[in-house]
């Protein structure tokens, strides 16, 4: 290859709660430890032109993004986005009351603003949409699906209004027990990925980014 035929350098952008976050600004390349960093290691081998930026806050709901996503996603000119939230909504709903919990409607018309934002300011970045998710770790964690799986529902509605593509994880973690994984080994928490879980959600972004981008092929 010649530098004439060098692909056009893009960003990639990752917006979301702790599981993108995973401590990125204790790292000093603020890629933090989980998927986004593996990620980061994959173009940087693959498309070194690409940059790649973690924009995830550990804690923050589908609010949270909504009040910063002009200074910490679209004054970035992301080429590609990639969106993960939804699981605190529902989570710190039955650790730190009922009034941490937020609605369906709430989560649908903050996710539903985000979208509409990306549409109108850059319409052929794909934007790759995480389904949040919980493991029965324990009685406590399994009670998050009463509610989680209603905002996962709305996810998967709106990427379909949308047409954009679903990072699937639930289909990960089918596939993950089959080959022995337990609760645990995924996330010990029920909650935050294990390394082994960040790798899952690694190498499931990556198949999805495949199929809608011929550059990743």
């Amino acid at each position: 290859m010649t530098a004439t035929s060098l692909p056009a350098p893009r960003t990639l952008l990752f917006i979301g709660d702790s599981i993108t976050d995973c401590s990125r600004t204790e790292d000093p390349d603020g890629l933090g430890y989980g998927y986004v960093r593996l990620l980061a290691e994959h173009f940087a081998a693959h498309e070194p032109t690409a940059r790649v930026i973690n924009r995830g806050i550990s804690g923050n709901k589908i609010a949270d993004l909504v009040a910063r996503f002009t200074p910490d996603c679209l004054e970035h000119d992301p080429q590609v986005v990639t969106i993960y939230v939804g699981v605190n909504g529902s989570w710190h709903r039955f650790t730190q009351g009922e009034e941490q919990r937020v609605s369906p409607q709430e989560f649908e018309e903050g996710y539903r603003f985000l979208l509409d934002q990306l549409s109108a300011t850059r319409p052929a970045a794909p934007v790759l949409m995480v389904l949040p998710f919980a493991v029965d770790v324990s009685e406590e964690i399994a009670r998050i699906h009463e509610d989680l799986d209603e905002k996962v529902r709305i996810i998967r509605d709106l990427a379909r209004e949308f047409q954009h593509p679903v990072v699937d994880l639930e289909a990960v973690l089918q596939r993950a027990w089959t080959v022995g994984h337990t609760p645990p080994s995924i996330a010990e928490d029920g909650v935050h990925p294990t390394i082994a879980g960040h790798r899952l959600i690694a190498d499931a972004w990556l198949a999805t980014f495949t199929g809608v981008d011929p550059a990743a092929r």
